[in-house]
């Protein structure tokens, strides 16, 4: 059965490093022998209409980093990578990933969402006017479309951790019922956040999640801020104590401006992977998950509708996009992600 729900081959660390917080918490150490800067290659997308309606007459631009295949001979195709939450183009997790991938042949682009990006050629939130929102689906379409045709006659890959995760599936959606992408191969998700409000709740719950999450939002909105204060002000938002309630304030009093949900709730059931959403793909997706996750809870992979194209795995443990041994310290996530670009 392609939609299994159990790893075939259960990731199984060390003892010492097999709990949920160390899983989660050693993704934070900094990588050794990463050299993506010496030839990555910039690149600025016109991502189409700007649907949060800030600033209409404007396109919305997207920032991404590109780096060719790095072995001898062909490229075995490009991969598109997309960040979490609060994460961008060169946060640890991608810059892990990307390493292997090009060292392994294929192309990369890291492709960094609206108000997210490294900061490294350009201020990431004064590029464009309106807010990141998880529902803005269209934007990353509409660039994921222009890289695809970068891979010309190539494979077309697209994977995601967290945040990212949740985009890819949404991204593969999109390719089954809208548009379809050039040449697009398979999508590989890591932890997803199928769930947006219940992953919120689960890192409200632990207070290191909730503070690290909390922290990191209130300096993008401070900068967002700053870039165009005609437009925000954020200083009531500095007491909210938890990010169900910081969103909650954003739907509820800042309105989003064009976006208007109802309720907290119905903004993350609007960009929300439940159930038989999934029903009408057409391109292979593998899910990668661990049972004690922190912040995606596992019920909501279970509860995906059975489909032959979708293989789910749930390990037993690896934390929150961890999958990760010591000693020494070995990351097996980029191990687990080249093995699905290879598998039929």
């Amino acid at each position: 059965m392609s939609n299994s729900r159990i790893a075939i081959t259960p990731f199984a660390p060390n003892r010492l490093v097999r709990s949920r917080v160390a899983q989660t918490a050693l993704t934070m150490i900094p990588p050794g022998d990463i050299d993506l800067a010496r030839d990555e290659q910039p690149m600025l997308f016109d991502a189409g209409h700007d649907h949060t309606g800030i600033d209409p007459t404007q396109p919305v631009r997207l920032l991404g980093y590109y780096n060719r295949h790095r072995r001898p001979g062909a490229s075995r195709g490009l991969v598109l990578v997309l960040h979490g939450w609060e994460g961008c183009s060169h946060s640890k997790t991608n810059l892990r990933l990307g390493q292997r991938l090009v060292d392994e042949g294929y192309d990369i682009l890291r492709l960094n969402l609206r108000d997210h990006g490294p900061g490294i050629d350009l201020d990431p939130y004064g590029l464009n006017k309106g807010l990141f929102l998880g529902t803005l689906l269209e934007e990353v379409a509409t660039v994921t479309h222009h890289i695809a045709a970068l891979a010309s006659d190539r494979p077309f890959y697209i994977t995601g951790a967290s945040m990212g995760g949740n985009f890819a599936l949404r991204l593969a959606r999109w390719h089954s019922e809208r548009s379809p992408f050039h040449n697009l191969k398979k999508v590989v998700a890591i932890c997803p956040a199928l769930h947006p409000g219940r992953a919120t709740d689960a890192l409200d719950a632990h207070p290191a999640t909730r503070r690290y999450y909390r922290q990191r939002w209130l300096r993008s909105l401070r900068a967002k801020q700053s870039a165009f204060p005609e437009v925000y002000q954020f200083a009531a938002l500095e007491q909210v104590t938890t990010c169900r309630g910081m969103t909650e304030w954003l739907v509820e009093s800042h309105r989003w401006k064009a976006a208007e949900f109802a309720t907290v709730d119905d903004y993350f059931r609007a960009y929300s992977v439940l159930g038989d959403d999934l029903a009408n793909l057409t391109v292979r997706a593998t899910i990668i998950t661990a049972a004690d996750d922190p912040v995606v809870p596992v019920v909501d992979f279970y509860a995906l509708a059975p489909h032959p194209l979708i293989d789910i795995q749930i390990h037993p443990t690896g934390g929150h996009c961890g999958f990760i041994d010591a000693p020494p310290l070995r990351f097996h996530m980029p191990e687990m992600i080249l093995a699905e670009l290879t598998r039929e």
